[in-house]
C-alpha cells in the first residue's frame, strides 16, 4: 500500500463531501486507502458516508476525541508507506498525491512535507510554511512585529515570509491540514501527542520529525484549497485560548526549564491580551451602530425639548425626564429596531423604521399606564420617533456613501453571478441557488463551445464565452460571484483560475457535480457563503432570533403557571429540566426527534417535533425527516406555540 489518507471529520459534512470527491478523483490508479474519523457529528455525516464512498473506511467514534487521537486511531490501523493527514475543509488537484508521493520517493532524507495551500479567494496561505515558535518568535508574533516586516528573517520567522512561496523549501512546521508523513518516520517519532486537543500537535510532531533526524519539506508542485483561514480562526475567542494553551505544552515539553517558563509567560500575557481585544473587538463590532443611534437621538431629543419648551411655553422638564426617561424612550426604540431586522445586514431602511414605529407604540402603551406625574408629553414622543426615523436614515445613507466597514443598502448588493461550466451545470446550479433563496443576477456562463448545448437549449443566450478568458469576463461584465462546476472543471484548473483571478472582490464557489449543496467560503464558519438546497428559513436571523425568543418567553411563561401546569403535566420532573434546558439554550420547544432524525443546520433538538402538528409522529423516519425539512424551510412561530398549545402535557417528556 503506496498512501494511507486520513481525515478527522466534525459536522463539516458538506466539506467533507466536497473534499472526499476531489481525493477519489486524486486516487484514481494510485494504491491508496482513506479512513475517515467522525468525531460524533450530528450533521448527518457518517449517513452520507455510508452512502456515497462506501469505499472509505469510517471510523465513527461516540465522543469527540480531539484531533490528535482521531488521527491516531486510524494511523493504527493503516497500512501504507505514507500517511496524510488532511483535513475535511480541503480540494486537492488530481496529480497531488502522485506529485508528492513521488516527492518523497525521490528525497529519503524527507520525514514530512506540507504543500501550497490557497483560501477559498485563492490566496496564498501562510501558514503553509511556518518556523519553529520559540520564544522569542512567539515574541515576535504576539507584539505584532511579524506582522509589520513579514518578509524579515528576524521578525517574519514565524510563517517564513522571507522564503519564496514557489520554490521548495526546508522548513521547521508543517501544516495539520495537509501532513504528508513517512512510515519509517513515525514508527521512531511516535504518533501525534494526544495531550493535544486540537492545534498545536502538528508543531509538535513536525520538530520531533527535526530531531530524530529527517527534514520537513514545504512543496509547492501541488496546491489545495483550504477553506478554514487564519483570519476567520483567530476571532475566536475560544480559538486563543486553545491555541496558545497548546503552546504553553509545547514548550513544557521541549524547551529547557528557563526557555519554558518564559515561554509560558508570554504565552499567558497574549492569552489574555487577545482574548480581551478579541472580545472587545467583537462587542464594539456589535454594539457601535445602536450606540451611535442612541447618542444621535439623544441629541436630538435635547433640542426637540429645548424647542418644545420655549415655543410651546411650557415649564422646564425636570432633569429625570433627559436623565431617565428619555433614555428609556431610546432602548425601547433600539430594542424594538433590533427585534425588527433593523441591525441584520444586508441592511434595510424599511426595518428600522418599522421597528422604530413599533417601539414608539410600546412608549405611548406604557405612557397612558403611568402616573400622571410621569406622563410627561405625547408630542415630544412623536418629535422623537420623526428624529429617531430622520437620523438612522441619514446615517446609513452616510455610511452607505462612504462605504465604511462594507456598509451597504440590501439593494445595493446584488451580486452579479458567472456559471463556469456548461448550459446543462448553469441551470441545475440556477434552480439549486433559487430553491436556497439567493438573489444573485445571473450574467451568462463559460464553456468550451461544444459545451454550449447549441441555440435551443433555454440558457443558449447567456453564452459568454470560453472559460480561457474567464478573468477578461469578469471585469467585462463586472462579475463579483463566479461559481465552478466541478462536473466540468478538474480541481486542478479551478485552483489555477482562483490564484489567475486573484481579485479580493469576486467571490469564487465550487458546485460538486451532482450535489445539492454549492461551497464558495473563506472559512467552514461562514454560512453566508454557503448555498443549499435544504437551507430552511430558520437560518434566516430575524426567524433564529424570533424562535429563540418564543422559547424563552414560553419558558418563563411556564415556570411562571408552573403550579397550576404542574397538576397535568405527564412527566413532572422532566418539565422542569426542559425548561432549564430551553433556557440555557441547550434544546427548543419545538425541534427535530433528539433520538432518530438527521439534523438540520439551526434546528435544534426539540421536546415536541413538527410530526406531531402533523398528527405523523408515529410515522417512519423518512416521513419525519420531509416534515422537519418543510418546518425549518416554512419556520413561522405560529406553529410552534401551537403545537405547544396542543400538546402542553407533554412538555415534560424526555
Amino acid at each position: 500500500m503506496k498512501l494511507s489518507i486520513i481525515i478527522v471529520n466534525y459536522n463539516v459534512r458538506y466539506f467533507l463531501q466536497q473534499c472526499l470527491q476531489s481525493v477519489r478523483r486524486a486516487t484514481a490508479g494510485l494504491e491508496a486507502e482513506v479512513f475517515v474519523v467522525d468525531n460524533n457529528s450530528s450533521d448527518g455525516s457518517t449517513e452520507m458516508l455510508r452512502t456515497l464512498f462506501p469505499e472509505v473506511q469510517l471510523i465513527a467514534n461516540s465522543e469527540n476525541l480531539g484531533f490528535s487521537k482521531a488521527n491516531n486511531q486510524a494511523i493504527r490501523k493503516s497500512r501504507g508507506e505514507y500517511v496524510l493527514l488532511l483535513n475535511p475543509d480541503t480540494v486537492v488537484e488530481e496529480e497531488t498525491f502522485r506529485k508528492v508521493c513521488g516527492f518523497m520517493d525521490r528525497h529519503q532524507d524527507a520525514g514530512g512535507l506540507g504543500v501550497h495551500m490557497i483560501d477559498g479567494k485563492g490566496h496564498f496561505l501562510p501558514e503553509s510554511k511556518r518556523g519553529l515558535p520559540t520564544p522569542a518568535v512567539a515574541f515576535f508574533k504576539i507584539s505584532g512585529l511579524s506582522a509589520l516586516f513579514p518578509k524579515s528573517k528576524t521578525f517574519g520567522r514565524y510563517h517564513l515570509g522571507f522564503l519564496d512561496e514557489h520554490e521548495t523549501q526546508e522548513v521547521d512546521v508543517l501544516s495539520g491540514a495537509f501532513m504528508l508523513l513517512r512510515r519509517s518516520t513515525l514508527d521512531k517519532t511516535g504518533l501525534l501527542d494526544e495531550d493535544y486537543f486540537m492545534y498545536g500537535e502538528d508543531i509538535d510532531l513536525s520538530y520531533r520529525i527535526t530531531k530524530a533526524g529527517y527534514k520537513n519539506y514545504y512543496y509547492p508542485g501541488t496546491r489545495i484549497i483550504h477553506y478554514k483561514g487564519e483570519s476567520t480562526k483567530k476571532s475566536s475567542v475560544n480559538y486563543v485560548f486553545v491555541f496558545y494553551k497548546a503552546m504553553v505544552i509545547f514548550a513544557r515539553k521541549h524547551f529547557a526549564p528557563g526557555g519554558a517558563a518564559l515561554f509560558a509567560a508570554l504565552i499567558n500575557v497574549a492569552i489574555w491580551l487577545r482574548a480581551g481585544l478579541s472580545i472587545i473587538s467583537r462587542f464594539a463590532g456589535r454594539l457601535w451602530l445602536p450606540l451611535a443611534d442612541g447618542l444621535l437621538i439623544y441629541l436630538g431629543m435635547i433640542a426637540i425639548k429645548n424647542y418644545w419648551s420655549i415655543n410651546q411655553q411650557v415649564a422646564l422638564y425636570p432633569p429625570f425626564f433627559m436623565n431617565v426617561v428619555v433614555p428609556v424612550y431610546i432602548l425601547v426604540w433600539i430594542a424594538a429596531a433590533y427585534l425588527s431586522g433593523g441591525y441584520d445586514r444586508p441592511v434595510r431602511i424599511s426595518r428600522m423604521i418599522r421597528g422604530l414605529l413599533t417601539g414608539t407604540v410600546v412608549i405611548l402603551v406604557g405612557y397612558a399606564l403611568l402616573p400622571e406625574q410621569l406622563r410627561f408629553s405625547r408630542a415630544l414622543i412623536l418629535f422623537g420617533t420623526a428624529w429617531a426615523s430622520l437620523s438612522v436614515t441619514l446615517t446609513r445613507l452616510a455610511l452607505h456613501l462612504t462605504g465604511w466597514r462594507k456598509f451597504r443598502f440590501a439593494d445595493s448588493i446584488r451580486k452579479r453571478l458567472l456559471v463556469a461550466g456548461d448550459a446543462d451545470e448553469a441551470q441545475r446550479i440556477l434552480s439549486l441557488m433559487m430553491v436556497s433563496g439567493n438573489t444573485s443576477t445571473f450574467v451568462g456562463f463559460a464553456a468550451e463551445k461544444g459545451d454550449a448545448n447549441g441555440k435551443e437549449h433555454p440558457l443558449a443566450s447567456h453564452y459568454l464565452g470560453s472559460p480561457d478568458a474567464l478573468a477578461d469576463m469578469i471585469s467585462m461584465y463586472e462579475i463579483n460571484e463566479v461559481i465552478f462546476c466541478g462536473k466540468n472543471h478538474s480541481s486542478a484548473d479551478i485552483i489555477a483560475q482562483m490564484l489567475k483571478i486573484g481579485r479580493p472582490d469576486v467571490e469564487i464557489k465550487i458546485a460538486p457535480p451532482e450535489s445539492l449543496f454549492i461551497i464558495g467560503s473563506n472559512s467552514i464558519h461562514e454560512k453566508g457563503d454557503l448555498y443549499f438546497v435544504d437551507v430552511p428559513s430558520i437560518n434566516n436571523p430575524v426567524n433564529k432570533r424570533n424562535k429563540r425568543l418564543f422559547d424563552v418567553g414560553m419558558s418563563l411563561l411556564l415556570l411562571l403557571l408552573s403550579p397550576v401546569l404542574f397538576l397535568f403535566i405527564d412527566h413532572k420532573s422532566g418539565f422542569f429540566i426542559n425548561i432549564f434546558r430551553v433556557l440555557g439554550g441547550k434544546i427548543s420547544w419545538v425541534g427535530r426527534d433528539p433520538l432518530k432524525d438527521r439534523n438540520f443546520s439551526g434546528l435544534k433538538h426539540g421536546v415536541l417535533s413538527p410530526s406531531m402538528l402533523a398528527g405523523a409522529a408515529g410515522e417512519d423516519s423518512h416521513t419525519r425527516e420531509r416534515l422537519n425539512i418543510l418546518y425549518a424551510k416554512d419556520f413561522n412561530v405560529t406553529n410552534d406555540l401551537k403545537l405547544v398549545w396542543a400538546n402542553f402535557r407533554s412538555l415534560g417528556q424526555p
